[in-house]
């Protein structure tokens, strides 16, 4: 591979950002190879090469990033690329918790997230969010970080035992199940004192090393909701906090599929609130670290969050890429490997998303098609669920011209969202009732919206 390929200052883009298959196109045109050269260079198949290009695989682990990066002949001064600097910000023991730079261990896990709910760090500073390079940073540190030993020591706190760990994550799941029937209204302060609880076990109670980890599963478990319930609650910063946190304790785990459940809420934080490519990279990387499971559920899921992400960027090929790979690995059923949190992915999800994704890339007629073909297979018990998906087919279906098939299904969502608690819904609903206003002189639209706009002000005056 010529010197000069690596100079090119796309190919540098795509190293810094992990973007490895962007970074082999991009390579072997600035070079004139071709997809056999890069055979014969990387020890890569050509259908395999050809899928990481056209993003339908994504490298497996640190060895292969290895192996295509040595056999491309990586120049050793571009390797920092690679861990690409943090912005500087103040040194207080709050931003060092949340630097990548520094050691992924429990004690930092603990401190960032009392910082968020409450502890000794809540009275020295909050931490700030992450964006940009230093989010980058921080998700692709997450796949490469060693793992440190759990620092036992001298404890006379609460033994942790098995029965405990049980009852503390029946406590995770059974908020988990009242998020999806009736929203995170009631749930986020909850949640956050039985995050509290779970982080004074971690920090003296008496455990050894096989029980530490699984009590930091049931922390990252416990984040990653707190952190959801955060962010459906309007919440979008502290949320971000939350998830940060949660990666750490995922890491502590040692559990890859909790981490790639803590990436896959960041990637909804980037394509809902923050930088779509963020998604992307955030989804990647989950799939990256679950290369050696069996669980196809946990991959349809984290392609769905790629493909918002894509959509959102416009990028339309890659987004239907991943949504046809999430309903071909969803149609396969759930693998040994696939977490007991993740019960409610199925093709109705999916077709949610795809969607959701024809809307975001101004396909409205696609987009009543796939949320109509998901209403038939959605859990008719997860109702927030349905309402949010149906909002957005009202308004799908509004855009496509069919004024009246949204005012019904606009009608019926507002039938559903009685007694849900959910500012992410509420900004669907917001956005179904500011599309029906451009049709107000059609009869059906009137009473929608006199209903719609009673509704939100009782539900903001609440």
């Amino acid at each position: 591979m010529p010197d000069r390929a690596w100079r090119d200052e796309q190919v540098q883009r795509s190293l810094a950002a992990w973007e490895f298959g962007d970074l082999m196109r991009l390579l072997r045109r600035r070079a004139g190879l071709s997809q056999m050269d890069v055979r014969a260079l990387t020890g890569f198949t050509q259908s395999y090469i050809s899928d990481l290009e056209n993003g339908r695989k994504q490298l497996g682990g640190r060895d292969s990033i290895i192996g295509l990066l040595n056999g491309m002949g990586l120049p050793s001064d571009l390797r920092p690329l690679l861990l690409t600097p943090l912005v500087e910000r103040d040194r207080t023991a709050a931003s060092d918790a949340l630097d990548p730079a520094m050691p992924w261990t429990a004690d930092r896990m603990v401190t960032s997230l009392e910082a968020v709910v409450g502890g000794p760090m809540k009275r020295r500073r909050v931490l700030t969010a992450l964006s940009g390079a230093a989010l980058t940073q921080y998700v692709l540190q997450s796949a490469i970080a060693p793992t440190e030993a759990l620092a036992l020591g001298a404890r006379d706190g609460t033994r942790v035992t098995n029965p405990l760990l049980t009852s503390l994550q029946t406590t995770t799941n059974t908020l988990r199940q009242l998020d999806a029937s009736s929203g995170s209204g009631t749930l986020a302060g909850t949640a956050k004192q039985h995050l509290q609880v779970l982080l004074g076990l971690m920090k003296t109670g008496t455990y050894d090393e096989r029980t530490g980890r699984q009590l930091a599963a049931v922390t990252a478990d416990t984040a990653i909701q707190t952190g959801w319930y955060t962010f459906d609650g309007g919440q979008h910063e502290e949320a971000q906090r939350l998830f940060l946190g949660a990666l750490r304790a995922a890491h502590a785990s040692t559990d890859s599929r909790l981490r790639a459940g803590a990436l896959s809420f960041l990637a909804i934080h980037g394509y809902s609130v923050g930088d779509p490519r963020h998604a992307v990279a955030a989804a990647r990387t989950a799939r990256q670290s679950i290369n050696d499971q069996d669980a196809p559920a946990l991959h349809a899921m984290l392609l769905t969050r790629q493909a918002r992400g894509h959509a959102r960027l416009h990028e339309g090929r890659h987004a239907l890429a991943a949504l046809e790979e999430a309903e071909t690995l969803c149609a396969v059923g759930p693998g040994e490997d696939d977490p007991h949190w993740l019960y409610w992915i199925n093709t109705g999800e999916i077709l949610g998303q795809r969607g959701s994704c024809f809307l975001e890339l101004g396909r409205p007629a696609a987009a009543a098609n796939a949320f109509a073909a998901a209403r038939g297979v959605l859990r008719r018990d997860e109702t927030r669920t349905r309402a949010q998906f149906l909002s957005r087919a009202a308004t799908a279906q509004m855009r496509a011209g069919d004024v009246d098939a949204g005012c019904a299904t606009g009608q019926e969502v507002l039938t559903m969202v009685d007694g849900i608690q959910s500012a992410r819904l509420d900004e669907h609903l917001r956005t179904m009732l500011r599309e029906a206003r451009q049709f107000e002189s059609a009869a059906p639209v009137r009473p929608l919206l006199e209903r719609g706009e009673a509704l939100l002000k009782g539900r903001s005056s609440a």
